[in-house]
């Protein structure tokens, strides 16, 4: 029975809204809550035949109560009936195409379920544009979950829309889609609908569509049904049957079930118990009837509304019904109909479920390890978490459990540990390895998750016992290169060069090329700080000589290897390394992993560095402004080097949704630092030394982004006259430039002394010196290739020329700075060098036909010829709108252009926008 939609315009008005955003290029999200039998699914199915009919690929799935049980079942229900092209680009990503198939995963849920979102992404970019409907997320799992907001906070751009719906009646104060739902309602991507009851005159409405009825039937429905359309029509349908009406909804879908004949009753039962969905072969095993008995009795249920054909087989009409129906079966009954239901099942986590109710604990204990494996596969590690726990729960009521399980108690509780670190929960991981035997592997994991903590000392001691503990050369390898982690921060620091050279040798001799590569990292850090770049840089090559069967490791061995090269000025080796790391991660599915987002970072680095801005700024797009988590905060940080370089009008709202995340040292140390230099560039220093002072506060002072901070505030106490101050923060500088973590003397990278030389030339500057020959070394210190901050320096160097009376010197250096500037478009920077270039009055830029256009002019045509308003060039440069009206009137006259589209041929032609 489906009634025609009323009643419900304006929320599925606000659902195409979302659509139609999506469509235009803004992915977003809608979280359709109502009570039970409100008309979600109704909705949803009118905003999916909406989208089809658009030429939207439309995604369908559906969450079952079975707790945590089955990982991922929406996303596998949607995939697979999903249309041929969308099948044909699930071929193309094996991690997502395992959710359907069922093949081999990676050993680690946690690098998996990275690998899963990733895939999902680059599915959904290929195959957009995209509807994705997730149906009773009241039942989700963790995963779905945790997938949910992953796809809320990272499609941006994609014209993906996603809508979920639950049950706002089932959601009690611990609910675990509680917190999501309000985390994600935060988000301006995120639109809530509620569904409220009808009013009567709708509901009255849709009765009346249902079928002819008289007045006082019709006033009885509406009266009763209070606004649920559900509830209306099973109201309906027991007045056509010719039944009374009982009290409760309940009551009323049990009255129409009682009218089934008994072989009806029966199969209508074992369906219950199967779930809302069943294949007509499953049910006509459980149900035990003669095979014309049982096609009677299904032919009976579809004809009375209760079943619904799907497929192969029947779905509840509604999971109401299915719920009523389960509730109503006796203690005993429901028992035996689990255990039955079991016998014809094949999927572990399925198995579980109804081996644990039908009181089957032999069969739950094998079942809950084969899921909590399978969960593994898939991506899913608080699934697997849940598996395992679950199996050792009940290890101790079955005899031979670990011929059952196939494993040992151990390994188990090892398997559940990683799992729940996987999963984000390190502190149960200790937890639970600390319960354990203290086998060589228990103690390394134990280590490697005790330095995630912070746990210095208690990490030692568990790496040298699992050191102490190992029982073949593979195990040692592993706990020695965990070993060299533990020691990094600790006063046994001196020990870490022998303990790495020990594993790698460890580990080449037992084939171990995991620890292997660890070891190479280690011993090339270690080089790197004792200043031997060169031997860093042949140890970073072997480590990325070939794969280690450890992706997460890999990726990390190519990002340093391309993060030295970077540092070291050798900017084209960096560039070549981190496109193929970028390739790497993107061909394993690790794209949105620590070291993908780093190795993206760098190449948006490389670009910024490099003057490639155009580049740089289509890279930092990706970069989404709307963060709810610290690792979103430290991406959207790195946008704020070109946006702010630039002007562009983003910088506040970014920085609107970083503030909340400046507790983290690294979002406060990149975005509050940005904050201070677009302070800076807008004649606000006062803003920009409070910001700078309250990173200060945070940073150790053996940690070179010191330098950075430092000589910025330098600049900061110059701007405002003042100096004091400024004494500690160049002996900050001298001191962290010098000193590394572990108090040794440590060697900085090219940029590093960049920053150093720029710190002492801006504290002689506060001083009131002028020291041209040291602000020839920061120009030069920099000129390894850095453009921006070479164009900066030159104007501080014209600055300190003009000074001390080399005009025609300091009019040099200004002219390379401003084509920097205007090249790059650093609309601030080259605001300031046009006020400094008026104050010397130094000669304006002449255009090659002899007409004078002066600099502003000249980046006002640049933006003209972008195809900027006024408006949006006036917001781009923060001047009034009538002054670019201005500046355009010139440009037309001196080009003698009478259109804005002609003047931009014109500077095209003669070279202007070079």
């Amino acid at each position: 029975m489906q009634g025609t939609l009323i009643g419900r315009a304006a929320e599925l008005e606000k659902l195409v809204r979302v659509l139609e955003a999506a469509d235009a290029g803004t992915a977003g999200v809608a979280l359709v809550g109502g009570d039970a039998g409100i008309g979600k699914t109704r909705l949803t199915g009118e905003l999916a035949a909406y989208a089809r009919e658009h030429g939207f690929q439309v995604l369908v799935g559906q969450c079952a109560e079975l707790g945590d049980s089955l990982p991922y079942l929406p996303l596998a229900d949607a995939l697979r009936g999903a249309e041929e092209v969308v099948r044909d680009a699930l071929a193309e990503r094996p991690v997502l195409g395992q959710l359907v198939t069922g093949g081999e995963g990676s050993p680690s849920a946690g690098l998996t379920q990275q690998r899963l979102f990733g895939s999902l992404l680059g599915l959904l970019a290929e195959v957009q544009p995209v509807l994705f409907v997730i149906e009773d997320l009241h039942w989700a799992d963790r995963s779905t979950r945790d997938l949910l907001v992953f796809l809320s906070r990272m499609v941006q751009t994609e014209r993906v829309c996603v809508v979920g719906t639950y049950r706002t009646d089932d959601l009690h104060r611990r609910h675990p889609l509680r917190s999501v739902l309000a985390e994600l309602k935060r988000l301006p991507t995120v639109t809530g609908v509620e569904l409220g009851p009808l009013p009567s005159g709708d509901i009255s409405d849709y009765v009346a569509t249902l079928g002819d009825l008289g007045g006082q039937a019709l006033t009885e429905i509406v009266t009763r049904a209070d606004g649920n359309p559900f509830y209306a029509e099973e109201l309906y349908a027991a007045l056509a049957e010719g039944e009374s009406l009982p009290d409760g909804l309940a009551s009323l879908l049990m009255s129409r079930v009682e009218l089934l004949s008994e072989p009806g009753q029966r199969v209508i039962r074992v369906a219950a118990v199967a779930g809302r969905r069943v294949e007509d072969r499953t049910l006509r095993e459980l149900s035990d009837l003669p095979l014309g008995d049982f096609e009677e009795a299904v032919r009976e249920i579809v004809s009375r509304g209760l079943f619904r054909v799907d497929g192969i087989g029947y779905t509840f009409r509604h999971a109401l019904l299915q719920e009523a129906v389960y509730t109503d079966l006796l203690p005993g009954e429901r028992t035996r109909l689990h255990a039955a239901v079991a016998k014809q099942l094949t999927s572990p986590a399925e198995l579980a479920h109804h081996y644990l109710a039908g009181h089957d604990l032999v069969g739950a204990l094998a079942a809950s390890a084969q899921a909590g494996r399978q969960a593994e596969k898939v991506g899913a590690p608080a699934e697997a978490h849940s598996h395992y726990d679950q199996v050792l729960s009940l290890w101790d009521q079955v005899a031979g459990a670990e011929e059952l399980v196939g494993e040992s108690r151990t390994e188990i509780g090892l398997r559940s540990a990683v799992a729940a670190a996987d999963s984000g929960d390190n502190h149960r991981a200790v937890a639970q390895l600390r319960a354990l035997p203290q086998t060589s592997r228990v103690s390394e994991r134990l280590a490697y998750y005790l330095v995630e903590l912070d746990s210095q000392s208690a990490a030692i001691e568990a790496g040298d016992a699992a050191a102490a503990a190992a029982e073949t050369p593979t195990e040692l390898a592993r706990a020695l290169a965990t070993s060299t982690r533990t020691y990094y921060a600790s006063s046994r620091h001196s020990e870490v060069g022998s303990i790495a050279r020990r594993a790698l040798d460890v580990a080449r001799s037992a084939g171990a090329l995991d620890a292997e590569v660890g070891a190479l990292l280690s011993l090339s850090i270690l080089a790197e700080h004792a200043g031997d770049v060169d031997a860093a840089a042949s140890l970073l090559e072997q480590a990325t000589e070939h794969t280690s069967g450890d992706l997460a490791m890999d990726l990390r061995a190519r990002f340093n290897r391309a993060r030295l090269a970077y540092e070291h000025g050798r900017l084209e080796l960096a560039a070549d390394l981190t496109e193929e790391g970028i390739a790497l991660a993107e061909r394993i599915g690790l794209k949105w992993s620590t070291y993908g987002t780093d190795l993206r970072f760098l190449r948006f680095l490389l670009h910024y560095v490099t003057g490639e801005w155009d580049a740089a700024e289509q890279v930092a797009q990706a970069f989404g402004a709307r963060v709810g988590t610290v690792p979103e905060a430290v991406l959207s940080s790195f946008a704020l080097f070109i946006e702010v370089a630039r002007g562009l009008p983003a910088v506040e709202s970014r920085l609107d949704w970083l503030r909340p995340f400046w507790s983290s040292e690294l979002v406060s140390y990149m975005s509050r630092g940005m904050a201070a230099e677009d302070a800076l560039m807008k004649g606000e220093p006062a803003l920009a030394l409070a910001h700078l002072e309250a990173v200060l506060a945070d940073l150790d002072r053996t940690d070179p982004g010191n330098l950075r901070i430092c000589a910025m505030a330098l600049s900061a106490l110059t701007d405002l006259g003042r100096t004091d101050g400024a004494d500690d923060l160049v002996a900050r500088t001298r001191y962290a430039a010098v000193t590394g973590p572990d108090g040794r003397r440590r060697t900085l990278g090219l940029e590093g002394r960049a920053w150093a030389l720029r710190a002492e030339a801006e504290w002689h500057r506060n001083s009131g010196r002028f020291d041209v020959p040291l602000w020839e070394s920061v120009v030069a210190a920099f000129d390894y290739g850095f453009v921006y901050e070479t164009a900066r320096a030159r104007l501080r160097l014209a600055e300190a020329q003009l000074a001390t009376g080399d005009r025609d010197a300091a009019q040099k250096t200004w002219s390379q700075a401003r084509k920097s500037a205007a090249d790059l478009r650093a609309a601030p920077l080259l605001r300031l060098l046009e006020e400094f270039g008026r104050r010397a009055r130094f000669a304006a830029v002449r255009s090659p036909d002899g007409g004078a256009l002066t600099a502003r002019e000249l980046e006002v045509l640049r933006l003209v010829a972008d195809g900027l308003t006024n408006r949006e060039i006036a917001e781009r440069l923060f001047i009034a709108q009538k002054t670019v009206s201005v500046h355009v009137s010139n440009i037309l006259g001196k080009l003698q252009a009478t259109t804005r589209t002609q003047a931009a041929g014109t500077a095209r032609t003669r070279g202007l926008l070079a």
